[in-house]
This record gives C-alpha cells, structure tokens and sequence, in this order.
C-alpha cells in the first residue's frame, strides 16, 4: 500500500487555524521556559543576603552601632523577592566571602526591603517609605553610604565585576568623603 504525498503548501494554505494554533503554544512554551528562568535566579538565599552578615533594619540604631564603632553605614534599598538587579547584587558581592570580610571591619549593614511577596506590618512599610523618600530612592537596587554620624557620602547600585570590584567601589566612595 502506497502513502499518499501531501502536498504540503496546500496543507498549510487551508489550515490557517491550524497555524495560529501552533504559533500560540510555541510562544506558550517560550513563555513558560523564560519564567522558568527567572524563577531559578531568584533563589530565596539569594535574595535574603549572606546569613554570615548581620543586617539592621532600623538605620537610627545602625548609625549608633557605626558611631560607636567608627565605621561607615551601607544601606541597601532592596526589593529581595522580585527585582533582578537586587538579587543579582546579593549573589555576586553580599553573598561572597570578600564582601564579608571587607563589611564586617568597615561596615554597619542596612536592609530597607520593598518586597512584593513577603508580608510585612504597616509601622515597617512606611518606615523604609519614609526613608526611601529621604534618600531619593528611584529604583532598586539603590545603595546609600553614609558616614559614621548618619551623613550622606553617597548613593549608588549594582556594579558589574562581582565582590572584589564592588568592595573597591565602595572603598573609593569612602575615600572621597
């Protein structure tokens, strides 16, 4: 028994739906694979920070702590649970052994988060707001460093290059001031 030859310019001509029903789950699958992506890169570790730093959440009592201990305030303004920049921050420098070492002598931590997925009470949300409005938060990540009395040295964010090249940024930052 012989196969029948399609012709296949035919085929396609009279199945428009056909067509558009293809191209619907060929994008689907795109759709679903970029997500799945995305969602591998924002591992809860990740996004929380190295669980070797201690990061305040009341900057009043880190500049107190920095004050007392002479060193400089790094405020990180944070969306952990959803922006990109944020968790790739964390990965690359805050959650690397330079970072730590290098934050642990010179540095009093500072986590303002804006998450979208992680509860929080109404008093911490309009704290971090408030400050977030002080210091002219605009996006996320948005890094301020301020002296040891409160002052603002300056306000930066992700920088390419990783723990090494980041603890070098924020050193030069300090070094300005």
């Amino acid at each position: 028994m012989a196969k029948k030859k399609v012709n296949s310019k035919k085929f396609w001509k009279g199945n428009i739906d056909m067509k558009k029903k293809i191209a619907g789950v060929t994008i689907g699958f795109t759709f679903i694979a970029i997500l799945g992506f995305l969602m591998l890169d924002s591992s809860d570790n990740v996004a929380q920070g190295n669980k070797n730093l201690k990061w305040e959440t009341n900057l009043e009592e880190a500049v107190k702590i920095a004050e007392k201990e002479k060193k400089a305030v790094l405020v990180n303004f944070t969306g952990s649970d959803w922006c990109i920049w944020c968790k790739r921050l964390s990965g690359e420098v805050f959650n690397q052994k330079e970072f730590e070492n290098y934050a642990k002598e010179n540095l009093v931590l500072v986590m303002l988060d804006f998450p979208r997925g992680i509860p929080q009470s109404e008093a911490v949300k309009k704290y971090n707001q408030d400050l977030a409005w002080k210091y002219g938060v605009r996006g996320f990540p948005t890094i301020v460093v301020l002296d040891s009395k409160g002052n603002l040295i300056a306000k930066t964010g992700y920088q390419a290059g990783g723990a090494v090249n980041y603890v070098k940024h924020i050193e030069g930052l300090l070094k300005k001031s």
